[in-house]
């Protein structure tokens, strides 16, 4: 039985993928239909539907062309291509952050029928931390919101992170940690992992 996209069964693979794509290239979409939908979900959420569209056919044209350079020793290939998406986003960092202040704008959603008093709160509740969310993200270092976001959005570990970003574990846990004091600032002490729950809008 062929495993799912995404499963740990799949994962193990993603290595011999790569290689045996090293002969015979067609092999390499295999690796594309694992895992470009999770980068195409990731790049929408820092830039926009739009944009994603290109920068997830950029992030495996990029990865294809690096195929020969990637350590086969990794089987899970999904924080290499990963940190090749964050490295296109890197080249946006005004059009994300004006992406996030826009999302922090935005006019509250009219309600349709809402009778209930709790409810119409609650949309109000987290209207409004979705907005501080936002405007936070805006304000945040790029190398902070890269951190952050790939741990949250790509779901990502300390170490896996610190793999797509070249950089030391010690790195990745200091500026998740500055990027969550943060936010939490922004959102009055709330737990910053409703960051997962923040706004996707194109």
């Amino acid at each position: 039985m062929t495993a799912e996209p995404g499963t740990e069964a799949s994962r193990r693979s993603d290595a011999r993928v790569i290689e045996r794509s090293q002969d015979e290239p067609e092999a390499f979409a295999e690796l594309f239909d694992r895992h470009s939908a999770a980068v195409h979900r990731y790049v929408a959420r820092r830039l926009g539907t739009q944009a994603a569209d290109d920068l997830m056919a950029d992030t495996f044209a990029a990865a294809f062309q690096q195929r020969h350079r990637y350590d086969t020793g990794r089987a899970d290939a999904r924080p290499w291509l990963f940190g090749i998406a964050t490295n296109l986003v890197g080249r946006h960092r005004r059009a994300e952050a004006r992406r996030f202040r826009a999302l922090s704008r935005l006019p509250a959603p009219v309600g349709h029928g809402q009778g209930v008093a709790e409810l119409a709160t609650a949309r109000a509740d987290a209207f409004l931390v979705g907005h501080r969310l936002a405007a936070a993200l805006a304000a945040l270092p790029a190398r902070h919101r890269d951190v952050l976001l790939l741990i949250a959005w790509a779901e990502l570990s300390y170490e896996e992170t610190a793999r797509a970003l070249a950089v030391p574990v010690g790195t990745v846990r200091s500026r998740l940690s500055r990027a969550r004091g943060t936010l939490r600032e922004a959102l009055g002490g709330s737990d910053p992992t409703v960051l997962r729950e923040a706004p996707d809008h194109a």
